[in-house]
């Protein structure tokens, strides 16, 4: 997520008033799964942006799993809005204002994610930051009278972590291709990683954590065995991954279960790391020994430190990664197999084939997004993005 200073300053002067009933582009006809021999696109523009509508600070779209044609875009201020048949409806699907805080610039409810069997089970899960600022993540289930419509009180919280300061929150929840929850959390906020959060396996902050969020054994979620550190002394076993500084968005490669994280960087420099699905379980990423290849906290030793395949400074007018998607729509040619990505105070779109041990051909898109927040992509495998000034907007061919 944006980094405090500037975030204020730009979510000061967003958009606000949610939309009401306003009809949107329809979306493009479901093409099934993309075949995997299309070329690698060359990035050379051939994209459009085309609005779906204004809401309130939004910061993220997803869609539940299966046939359903419904976005559901996740607002800063604690509503989740739902785009139904074209038409953004009027009341929230979900509404938990009175459960945040915005107070920070980082603060607030920052993404949702839908399980596996949600047409079942009508299972969902929110990431917020609660009334003090801590992060909780929530299982939800949709009511089962009205599928528009969340049930407020089905509420039943899976995970509670302290934050230290306002910032690094993480935010993001995303089931895997394994169909266990993904959690992104920062360091923990402050500068510099005070309390060296990053490489400390005995905490969770400064992770990307993997659990089943589901009951077991009267805990309020499970620990997958294979989890990288399981068993291990002084261990959390939540664990998947360490050495972040602020995992705002990540994303797995449906082709090959990659996993892509835009991790937000310090005062310097902003970076994209990348793991193939054999090597994700219990990777080192570095901070806060290292910012991008820079080494930063001389006191902190990165053993068996995973470089990032892709680095940008600040001295172009960047500020904060936002993290996208390898793009498997197959109407978007230029970018097929490109990971896509933006900055926050630049907003503009670039894309980049993403491999080890680096990533080649960053290209700019010719594509600007103000105060870009996140990406977000469908069940069809297209691409989304919103801005905190309100626009949200789906990629196209143009």
């Amino acid at each position: 997520m944006p980094i405090a200073a500037v975030a204020a300053l730009l979510i000061g002067c967003g958009g606000g008033g949610g939309s009401t009933a306003t009809r949107v582009p329809p979306p493009p006809a479901h093409q099934g799964k993309a075949p995997a021999n299309l070329p690698t696109g060359d990035g050379n523009g051939g994209v459009t942006l085309t609005k779906l509508g204004d809401f309130d600070e939004p910061l993220y779209v997803t869609q539940p799993p299966g046939d359903s044609a419904d976005l559901f875009v996740v607002q800063r201020g604690g509503q989740i809005r739902v785009i139904h048949n074209g038409t953004v409806q009027p009341q929230s699907f979900l509404d938990v204002s009175g459960r945040i805080t915005t107070a920070g610039s980082e603060q607030g409810l920052l993404s949702m994610a839908f399980a596996p069997d949600y047409a079942k089970s009508r299972r969902f899960y929110v990431d917020y930051t609660d009334t003090n600022g801590d992060t909780r993540v929530v299982e939800y289930r949709r009511s089962a009278g009205n599928p528009l419509r969340a049930d407020p009180g089905s509420a039943r919280e899976v995970l509670g972590v302290k934050q230290p300061f306002e910032n690094h929150n993480g935010g993001l929840v995303l089931f895997g291709p394994d169909g266990d929850l993904y959690i992104g959390l920062g360091d923990g906020g402050g500068e510099d990683d005070p309390e060296r959060n990053g490489e400390n396996l005995g905490t969770l902050l400064g992770k990307i954590l993997r659990i089943d969020p589901l009951q077991q054994g009267g805990k309020p979620y499970g620990i997958p065995k294979d989890n990288p550190f399981v068993g291990r002394a002084g261990a959390r076993p939540e664990i998947f991954e360490y050495g972040l500084r602020n995992p705002w968005r990540f994303s797995f490669d449906p082709f090959n279960r990659a996993l892509t994280i835009g991790d937000v960087g310090q005062n310097e420099f902003e970076e994209v790391d990348y793991l193939p699905a054999n090597r994700a379980a219990g990777a080192n990423l570095g901070w806060s020994a290292f910012e991008g290849f820079a080494r930063f906290n001389k006191d902190q030793s990165p053993a068996g430190m995973v470089p990032p395949i892709f680095v940008y400074s600040h001295s172009g007018g960047g500020c904060s990664i936002t993290g996208g998607y390898v793009v498997r729509d197959p109407r978007l040619r230029s970018l097929y197999r490109r990971y896509i990505y933006g900055d926050f105070c630049l907003g503009d779109l670039h894309s980049l084939i993403p491999g080890l041990p680096k990533a080649r051909d960053d290209k700019p898109l010719g594509l600007q997004i103000p105060s870009l927040s996140s990406f977000g992509e469908d069940n069809a495998g297209h691409v989304y993005a919103t801005s905190l000034s309100g626009p949200v907007y789906r990629l196209d061919p143009g």
